[in-house]
């Protein structure tokens, strides 16, 4: 089994670490007085070998190119290297930058990373690093004087009670051409007083006359389509720096170029391509805006009732350029498929950087190149299906996609037909999620089966390595109430208002503690909706549709209780409805509404399940787009406004393609940057980019960014799993609704 990493850092200049046998450090050099930081850390190690990665980090002025050299004390030798061209004389080893990345700018950083040998003895770091010939101390350089005066308060060394770790993200600014001007909007961040204002400049000029009090949003209207912008906050009168300029997109999206994994042949002879698939969105390198975190589908993938060979599951990482930052390859060992790969991106440790992390097997490759487990293993059988060999999560670094830390997944599979059948569809059903199961820092959650056993299993990230926070087993003593009531899909709220999540799981509900809450006993379904849809009641509500022929259609429910508030009919024999949606879309019935596709859900259902309309015209994704709270509806490759006598449309994507067959989602779609309202993510028609398309239309409407709301940013992290479904706040978000809530956060 691969060992897990673990951090050390050294802060005494000189300070060798002497370790033992097994142990796998990592090494934050300090040394003389200098303008750079060298992280140094052990990514595995085994008999004779071990693996590194190596960030430099410039903490002066730009290098145009760079040589890092240092020097090992116990007979270690530098094998094959990536991102650098490494050598070695003797102890002494000198890492030259490739092409891509010899330039790095004040505050950058470049990485890179190698095998070695070892005597299996002891494998202790390096004591220093220089650069370019200069010590790396960790410090800037001790000639620049300070820019700016310490404020008289200085900031809060320990986070506000009950707050929760969030991103600290950047403005977030972007320009769209609307009409024949711009809109240009920025975020207001979950940390701001509504006393902040702001002051907007294009091209270096102010042109606001007074401080816009209001939504972080102008037009600009006459602008031309290339001017750039920035925008200042004004505290207590008093204009701040500036934010990086505005994201252009002149004509209304942006693509991120992506690199198409090559195709293949099946053992049995079937040939394959890769699409695009789910994304998801993580600050990956810590510089306060978002990188993509992209799933590649072969077209051969399976849904896990189909026999089958499948062509290898990838997952990308890269930049809002189209910078590709790393390629996971998950192996053989991994089937393709809807309900196989589940990936969630967060920072789990808190160090200001996300991760990424999924389930890996004998023969997953990382994005430094180093294998987990076996290479050689092949554990599909005739069918296709993987019902043998171990089973791994591992936690990824987000800059490098290197393993950071792999253990054996929770819950094994075990004997496959304890899951419901015999042949490998049940056993293999994931679901995965993001959750502040201690109200203050994310944990993850792995989940397996829901169609007869259930369980779920809470991990923490911490010092490099992820620890077991508890199991949740419907097959327990006590929990038998929560079989066979999952969804394909779950969610994650504050249920109980007590600050802590809860994890929704279809029709049951497990407590942050991983003991079960409730059960309504009406069984699997395929949508999941949770949030404040109701908001004459108090708390939050379920809503959720029932596959089976003897129970309602849909119901809504108390989250924190589980007692039934409306449900639609019996199915009666029937299979239930395949989609079901909640979500304000109509101004003239107050808080939600409800509806769906199939038994029973021919029309718009209102808070005590009566008709109040005509049924949308579809039932899959939403979206907040145009400059009311209302929300709008996402189908496929198109976005229309709710309407009693008719839908009308919004915005129809040209040249792109919606995922997933039949259930047409998007890649991805959330409050990615400017304001409050939500981005919408498609692949490109021949999956070369992921196109973002971001609304052009004012609003006077002021919210902070949604990404600091906890229930809606764990949504977006498990909106890629298995079914999607659309992100949720934790407060009522439409017509009539009041002030929103400050969320008690705090930035890492």
């Amino acid at each position: 089994m691969p060992v897990t990493p673990h951090r050390v850092a050294l802060l005494a200049a000189g300070a060798a670490a002497a370790l033992v046998a097994g142990a796998l450090p990592t090494l934050t050099a300090a040394a003389a007085a200098t303008a750079c930081r060298v992280d140094y850390r052990i990514t595995s190690q085994w008999p004779g070998g071990f693996g590194a990665d190596v960030t430099v980090t410039n903490l002066g002025d730009p290098l145009t190119g760079w040589t890092l050299t240092w020097s090992y004390a116990a007979g270690q030798r530098v094998g094959q290297a990536w991102n650098a061209v490494v050598t070695q004389s003797g102890a002494q080893v000198t890492a030259r930058n490739v092409d891509h990345n010899g330039a790095i700018g004040t505050g950058g950083a470049a990485a890179f990373g190698f095998t070695g040998s070892w005597d299996g003895t002891a494998n202790p770091v390096p004591a220093g690093f220089a650069l370019d010939g200069t010590a790396c101390t960790g410090a800037p350089p001790t000639s620049t004087p300070p820019t700016s005066t310490p404020p008289t308060t200085p900031p809060p060394t320990t986070p506000p009670p009950g707050a929760k770790q969030m991103e600290d993200l950047d403005r977030g600014l972007v320009s769209v051409r609307s009409g024949t001007g711009n809109l240009v909007s920025w975020r207001l961040l979950g940390t701001e007083t509504s006393g902040v204002a702001f002051h907007l400049y294009r091209d270096g000029t102010r042109i606001t006359g007074a401080p816009i009090t209001g939504a972080t949003a102008w037009l600009d209207a006459g602008a031309a389509a290339g001017a750039s912008y920035t925008v200042r906050a004004v505290v207590g009168g008093a204009e701040q720096a500036p934010s990086a300029p505005a994201l252009q997109l002149p004509a209304g999206h942006l693509d991120v170029p992506l690199q198409v994994p090559a195709g293949g042949v099946t053992p049995s002879g079937e040939s394959y391509t890769y699409s695009a698939n789910d994304a998801s969105v993580g600050d990956l390198d810590g510089d306060g805006d978002y990188e993509f975190v992209v799933k590649w589908e072969p077209s051969n993938a399976r849904d896990n009732s189909q026999s089958g060979y499948t062509g290898n599951v990838y997952v990308d990482a890269y930049t809002l350029t189209g910078a590709r930052l790393w390629r996971v390859d998950l192996g053989r060992n991994i089937r393709a498929g809807a309900h196989y790969t589940q990936f969630q991106v967060y920072d789990y440790d808190g160090d200001g950087r996300a991760e990424v992390a999924m389930k890996t097997a004998d023969g997953t490759r990382t994005g430094t190149g180093q294998v987990i487990g076996s290479a050689t293993a092949d554990h599909r059988n005739s069918g296709g299906y993987v019902l043998t060999g171990p089973e791994y999560l591992t936690m990824f670094d987000g800059r490098t996609g290197a393993a950071l830390s792999t253990v054996a997944y929770d819950p094994p599979r075990g004997t496959v037909s304890s899951w419901g059948d015999s042949y490998g569809n049940r056993v293999d059903r994931f679901l995965a999620a993001t959750a502040y199961l201690d109200g203050r820092r994310p944990s993850l959650v792995m989940a397996r089966g829901y169609y007869t056993r259930a369980v779920i299993a809470a991990w923490d990230f911490r010092d490099g390595t992820l620890r077991k926070r508890w199991t949740f087993d419907s097959n327990a003593s006590g929990n038998g109430a929560a079989s066979g009531q999952g969804n394909h899909n779950l969610s994650v709220a504050d249920v109980d208002a007590d600050g802590r999540q809860e994890i929704v799981y279809g029709s049951a509900t497990v407590d942050d503690d991983g003991r079960l809450m409730y059960a309504t006993g009406y069984g699997h379904g395929d949508a999941l909706h949770v949030g404040d849809l109701v908001p004459q009641r108090a708390g939050l509500e379920v809503f959720t549709i029932h596959e089976s022929g003897s129970q309602p259609a849909a119901d809504l429910h108390d989250a924190r209780t589980g007692q039934v508030v409306w449900q639609r009919p019996n199915n009666g024999g029937a299979e239930g409805p395949g989609r079901g949606v909640a979500a304000d879309v109509h101004a003239g019935s107050p808080g939600a509404e409800f509806w769906g596709a199939g038994t029973h859900m021919g029309d718009l259902y209102g808070a005590t399940g009566a008709v109040v309309g005509r049924r949308p015209s579809s039932a899959n994704f939403l979206v907040w787009w145009d400059g009311d709270p209302v929300r709008e509806l996402l189908d496929g490759t198109r976005i229309d406004k709710y309407g009693t006598g008719g839908d009308t449309r919004l915005l129809t994507g040209s040249g792109v393609a919606s995922n997933n067959g039949t259930k047409s989602t998007p890649a991805l779609s959330a409050d990615l940057f400017g304001d409050w309202r939500e981005e919408v993510v498609w692949r490109t028609s021949d999956s070369r980019a992921l196109r973002i398309h971001s609304t052009p239309t004012p609003t006077g409407t002021r919210i902070h960014t949604l990404m600091h709301d906890p229930q809606y940013r764990v949504a977006v992290a498990w909106q890629n799993t298995a079914y999607n479904q659309p992100p949720h706040p934790g407060f009522f978000l439409g017509d009539g609704m009041g002030a929103p809530p400050t969320p008690n956060i705090y930035l890492r």
